[in-house]
């Protein structure tokens, strides 16, 4: 017997200009130009060794992977993590839904974030009209044409617009199932994208949607200059479930994509740099499903994934020395879950405390030569 659902086509949705974003691009984009002065020796030290472990990579053809959390980009730092993918430090980068969608706001708006306690009393968290509307429909469209999460956001960013198929291409499509079991994914896509077509009422063709802040876009970058950019969402966490074009079957054949892209890259990390940077959950949960299958592979041929580092920062204080392996139950580090998984991955890892912005700026200011 089904259970009642919320109609999230009764909900009143606002437009994102009518709301107050507590960030703005033209004020709190960080330059990267600049190392932050007055870090304390032990940051300088950890950004010097990392800067050595990532140049070591690069001079070996190692991957270099860097994932954050959503406050890497609410804390301006686009314009630092597009200076590391320009200048080809970075090979690799993932974050979380609300990573996508902060990045997303700031190239669409030039703001970002909200009052959620407000917002949240006023019944209006999150209920907003092109954020929605256009994230929904690149993940749509990017599945049905196979592209990832990350790499749907970026080109609607980078290409200014939605382009919808013709109803006739979508039912050639998914008249074309049983040919072979890409064909059958494709006819899948297809059909989601045809009911939410049809459901709200959208016309075949190109819809313009401009990005005047593209330029710190860290998504946009990224697919312009071909770097994958991954997303790991989690159902119901993110503002665009809200609205009524959200179809989370396009998310979930996005977010596969995105995850298996990810873990293809994490099998090469031999000899590569990991750094995660204040993703306390997603990144080490990611991270270490793709370990175990990339050295699963790697036993098989004979090989094992070794020789990584994995940098972690994050501001939570730790007493422990994490290169030593997880510290015993009865300390409270162990239960610095982050730390505890990628302390079991293998490799050199070592734990940084540290503000986000701080180490980004003066790792990029080291790597890019004005540190």
């Amino acid at each position: 017997m089904p259970f009642p659902q919320l109609d999230r086509q009764n909900l009143r949705i606002r437009p994102l200009s009518a709301r107050d974003s507590k960030l703005r691009a033209d004020r709190d984009c960080i330059h990267p130009g600049h190392a932050p002065e007055d870090l304390p020796d032990r940051v300088r030290e950890a950004i010097r060794r990392t800067a050595d472990g990532i140049r070591q990579a690069r001079a070996d053809e190692c991957p270099v992977m860097l994932a954050f959390g959503a406050h890497t980009i609410k804390n301006g730092l686009g314009p630092v993590l597009i200076r590391l993918m320009e200048e080809g430090w970075v090979q690799h980068l993932a974050t979380n839904g609300a990573g996508i969608i902060h990045d997303w706001e700031f190239a669409f708006l030039g703001r970002t974030s909200e009052d959620v306690r407000a917002n949240t009393a006023a019944g209006q968290f999150g209920i907003w009209e092109e954020t929605g509307r256009h994230l929904n429909a690149a993940i749509l469209l990017g599945a049905y044409d196979g592209f990832g999460y990350g790499e749907s956001v970026g080109r609607l960013i980078e290409e200014d617009g939605h382009r919808f198929p013709a109803a006739e291409e979508l039912l050639e499509a998914i008249s074309d199932a049983w040919e072979s079991p890409i064909h059958a994914e494709r006819a899948a896509a297809a059909a989601d994208l045809l009911s939410v077509m049809k459901r709200v009422g959208i016309e075949p063709g190109f819809e313009a949607v401009s990005h005047p802040w593209k330029s710190v876009s860290v998504q946009g970058t990224a697919y312009r200059l071909g770097i994958p950019f991954t997303a790991h969402p989690m159902i119901g966490h993110d503002i665009i479930y809200t609205h009524p074009m959200n179809h989370c079957a396009a998310i979930g054949r996005a977010a596969q994509r995105d995850f298996l892209t990810y873990a293809a890259c994490v099998s090469r990390i031999s000899g590569g740099v990991y750094l995660s940077v204040g993703s306390a959950v997603m990144s080490p949960m990611v991270f270490e499903k793709s370990f175990s299958m990339g050295q699963n592979l790697a036993l098989q041929d004979g090989r094992r994934i070794t020789g990584h580092r994995i940098v972690v920062v994050d501001l939570a204080p730790s007493r422990w020395d994490w290169g030593q392996g997880e510290p015993p139950v009865s300390s409270p580090d162990y239960y610095l879950r982050y730390c505890k998984t990628f302390s079991r991955m293998g490799g050199e890892m070592s734990y940084v405390t540290c503000d986000n912005r701080d180490f980004l700026r003066g790792l990029c200011a080291v790597l890019c030569g004005s540190g």
